[in-house]
């Protein structure tokens, strides 16, 4: 599974996904598409690069393609709608630069005449991914069109002279390939050091950069993928205790064994002789907010609590 660099598995090779959670957070993580999160009540903490805002009821964020984004909203109750699409459903109407702040409140809805609009689209699009009429495809692309185009027209974007400088935008893409490597080559001795050198930052300016960016420490990062490699292994290979724990990159059973009870709230011989197929989709992040749940049918992403 890629947890981190996001990779959502569709129906069809129609490229437009909608849900709708409760009481959801979602671990650091980035993808081309871009998603839309609407507050359809209560309130979420959201971080979208370096940027950290509370939303609000009837708030809506756009996270653009290629921004990383996560969300802790331990305490927060909340009803959260999000559609994510292909940038190739906008046609022309993507392009660059962005809008100023990803965050678009109530209140400039409201202004901007959108407030309907935006929950008559995502209705819309519900329904059509559900029913799958003819030319349903084509009604959900004209209506996705139609409320960028408006938003375009209303909410400031980024003029040539705000752009983000070239060393942001480096560090930025550096950051998302550090993480794809991650993803693939958990295994390896990955250390601070080897990460802050592929970014050309030293180990403690990667250290700040990275938590602000991510939520989470380098290390807690590269263990929750590494963990979850060996939850995966556990479960669906047969191999040994001290076989997974070397192949997904621990040096000795001591230390898996701590690390995977921490995140998982299991060690891996327990974990084992536990009945529910999907509980190694615990991570640290749940555990810390009030052992939530993933979500089904996604990546180990977006989180619930239990119903």
């Amino acid at each position: 599974m890629k947890a981190f660099h996001e990779v959502r598995n569709y129906d069809s090779d129609y490229m437009v996904w909608h849900s709708r959670y409760e009481n959801v957070g979602f671990l650091a993580h980035w993808h081309k598409e871009i998603e839309l999160i609407y507050v359809r009540s209560g309130s979420c903490l959201l971080s979208i690069t370096d940027q950290t805002f509370l939303a609000h009821a009837g708030d809506l964020t756009v996270c653009e393609s290629g921004m990383i984004h996560y969300s802790d909203s331990h305490g927060m109750d909340n009803v959260l709608d999000f559609l994510i699409f292909d940038t190739s459903i906008l046609g022309p109407l993507f392009q660059n630069p962005g809008f100023m702040h990803p965050l678009i409140t109530k209140a400039e809805l409201d202004t901007f005449g959108l407030s309907g609009q935006l929950t008559d689209l995502i209705d819309t699009v519900s329904r059509e991914l559900e029913q799958k009429k003819p030319f349903y495809q084509e009604v959900v692309s004209s209506s996705i069109q139609a409320f960028w185009a408006l938003l375009k027209r209303c909410h400031p974007r980024t003029d040539a002279e705000q752009l983000p400088d070239d060393r942001r935008s480096r560090m930025l893409g550096d950051l998302q390939d550090l993480l794809s490597y991650m993803d693939e080559h958990y295994a390896d001795n990955i250390t601070l050091e080897f990460a802050a050198s592929r970014m050309n930052f030293s180990n403690s300016h990667f250290s700040k950069t990275f938590k602000k960016l991510m939520g989470i420490n380098f290390v807690t990062y590269l263990n929750l993928v590494r963990v979850e490699r060996a939850a995966s292994q556990l479960r669906n290979t047969g191999k040994k205790i001290t076989d997974v724990a070397l192949s997904c990159g621990f040096n000795n059973i001591r230390t898996f064994n701590r690390v995977f009870k921490e995140i998982t709230g299991y060690t891996p011989s327990e974990f084992l002789l536990v009945a529910d197929p999907d509980v190694y989709k615990r991570t640290y992040y749940n555990r810390r907010s009030a052992e939530k749940e993933y979500v089904e049918n996604d990546s180990l992403t977006l989180v619930k609590n239990h119903q």
